[in-house]
């Protein structure tokens, strides 16, 4: 039932970096990320539940769908997570009916096979970076467009654009696009929140302590990023590369949470 973590048998996490746990961990520990953090929320409750995470950076809402989505099905969830999304928005071609139309694909035949499903919209970018700004009107209408598509199917909306929190910087890695460990545990309590999990509630939206930033060090801080992310970013874009290019997911078939 809904709300009852013991309903939850076999939850499968789809997506993109976010979900495969950049940068909660890294590739010599491997990732945990907010996915397997919900995950271990579910098995607290349900010590027997299974999980799978399909998740692989890089991959574009339409490679999610074709590449996870068989898979998933495939695993019978009960309780799948979709997020995805980012990787297309922040490229010059972005199509949003076309990307919302992979994601409203997935809600459907997840649904259509009887999972309870979660997905998320995004904080805007322009409130975390200068640059981010050129993203903000895009962001606002592909949030409407996930909202819509999830209403149609009955999915379940963790709403990072309705926080401030969201948009903190201390939540962030310093690419600002992936979350920190800190951001991950939020993102996690959010989803729990969302399915009413036991022990779970709206802590997740409260703000952290006031800090205060010299303009300095704001500036210091944008010119890295540009040095230390964009450019190599842009230049994978170029070479027709992503980071994704060779990987797969880390946790492609359903297993206990707590394996002994």
């Amino acid at each position: 039932m809904p709300g009852d973590a013991r309903a939850y048998r076999r939850y499968v996490a789809l997506g993109d970096s976010q979900t495969e746990g950049l940068n909660d961990g890294d590739d010599i520990r491997g990732y945990r990320g907010w996915a397997d953090r919900l995950a271990e929320q579910l098995a607290a409750v349900n010590p027997a539940l299974e999980y799978a995470n399909l998740a692989v950076r890089g991959r574009l809402a339409g490679q999610v769908r074709a590449e996870q989505l068989p898979a998933a099905l495939a695993l019978r969830p009960d309780l799948a997570t979709v997020m995805a999304g980012v990787n297309d928005l922040i490229r010059p071609g972005f199509d949003a009916a076309a990307v919302t139309g992979h994601l409203e694909g997935m809600f459907a035949d997840l649904t259509g096979a009887g999972a309870r499903v979660v997905t998320v919209m995004f904080p805007d970018p322009g409130l975390m970076m200068p640059a981010g700004r050129l993203l903000s009107a895009r962001t606002r209408d592909f949030n409407t467009r996930i909202r819509a598509a999830a209403d149609r199917h009955g999915v379940r909306v963790v709403d990072l654009s309705a926080y401030p929190v969201c948009t903190d910087p201390r939540l962030w890695s310093a690419d600002r696009l992936h979350l920190n460990p800190v951001g991950h545990t939020r993102l996690a309590a959010a989803v729990g929140h969302a399915l009413d999990l036991p022990g779970s509630g709206t802590e997740w939206t409260l703000p952290l302590a006031p800090q205060a930033i010299p303009t300095r060090r704001r500036v210091a801080a944008e010119l890295r990023w540009a040095a230390s992310f964009l450019g190599p970013w842009i230049a994978r874009r170029l070479r027709g590369r992503s980071s994704g290019d060779g990987r797969t997911a880390k946790r492609p078939e359903l297993r206990p949470v707590h394996e002994s």
